[in-house]
């Protein structure tokens, strides 16, 4: 082989060596999928203690049903890094006052009977939507992600995105669902698409993250899409609006508060 050939060879190497240094994923210079889903809370989750007002409107073939309208306050505990949630029930009227308090574990209060009773983060709240999904939690504390891939996929408004394709599996009891797909934006770490399955493996539901814009010294998500994983035709949207930072009491969190708690 002339000199020149082993020259040409170098040069083709050392030329493909540099390019995947330069175009490689990010996964491949040192983001685990872990790190990827941990990277993707920090997009949909503030890290300071926060409010947001959450609207759902159920959709039947496009007609809306219901609409369930949710003040939810978030703030993270420092011993295990997940958040504390308390969501107070606005709308409608006959559910006004009610409140889904997560500490340690999950209660429903009924100020009419003053009771909190433990319930599952499956339960139904409305349309396709579970308490689960309105609690502001960070995935990478509940679940174990591998990668799968990756995927271009078309977000909520079919705009093509460059995604990673992970799997979630449940890594503790407070994980909402047994397992989750998951597509998060390569290089902005945008979390795009959503399948979760139930303990059976059987497809629930799909959720789309969409209208992202600047809120809580970030560009986070301004609302989801939830469509049933079986008919189509059922979809739910929720709206995650007026989000500000406010100091939250730790008592707040506190089960044998919700008594006495008068928050507006």
């Amino acid at each position: 082989m002339s000199e020149r050939s082993i020259g040409t060879r170098v040069v083709i190497v050392l030329a493909a060596v540099l390019a995947l240094f330069l175009f490689a994923p990010a996964w491949a210079a040192g983001d685990s999928a872990q790190d990827i889903v941990a990277k993707a809370d920090l997009v949909r989750n503030a890290q300071k203690p926060f409010r947001a007002t959450n609207t759902l409107i159920e959709y039947r073939a496009g007609v809306p049903q219901n609409k369930n309208v949710l003040l939810i306050f978030s703030k993270i505990d420092p011993g295990t890094h997940q958040f504390f949630n308390l969501v107070r029930y606005i709308d409608p009227p006959r559910d006004a006052g009610k409140m889904v308090l997560l500490g340690h574990l999950l209660w429903f209060y009924d100020p009419v009977s003053k009771t909190s009773v433990r319930i599952s983060p499956q339960q139904r709240l409305t349309g396709q939507a579970a308490i689960g999904d309105v609690l502001t939690a960070n995935f990478a504390i509940d679940y174990t992600a591998s990668l799968l891939g990756e995927e271009t996929i078309e977000d909520a408004a079919r705009t093509p995105r460059k995604t990673w394709h992970l799997d979630l599996k449940a890594a503790n009891e407070n994980a909402t669902y047994n397992r989750v797909e998951y597509w998060v934006e390569e290089g902005s770490y945008h979390p795009i698409k959503a399948k979760f399955y139930s303990d059976s493996g059987r497809l629930l539901k799909i959720l789309y993250y969409e209208n992202y814009s600047e809120r809580l010294d970030g560009v986070r998500p301004g609302g989801a899409v939830i469509i049933d994983a079986v008919d189509s035709s059922l979809v739910t949207t929720i709206d995650f609006s007026d989000p500000k930072y406010q100091d939250i009491p730790d008592v707040w969190f506190q089960r044998d508060y919700l008594p006495h708690l008068n928050v507006q």
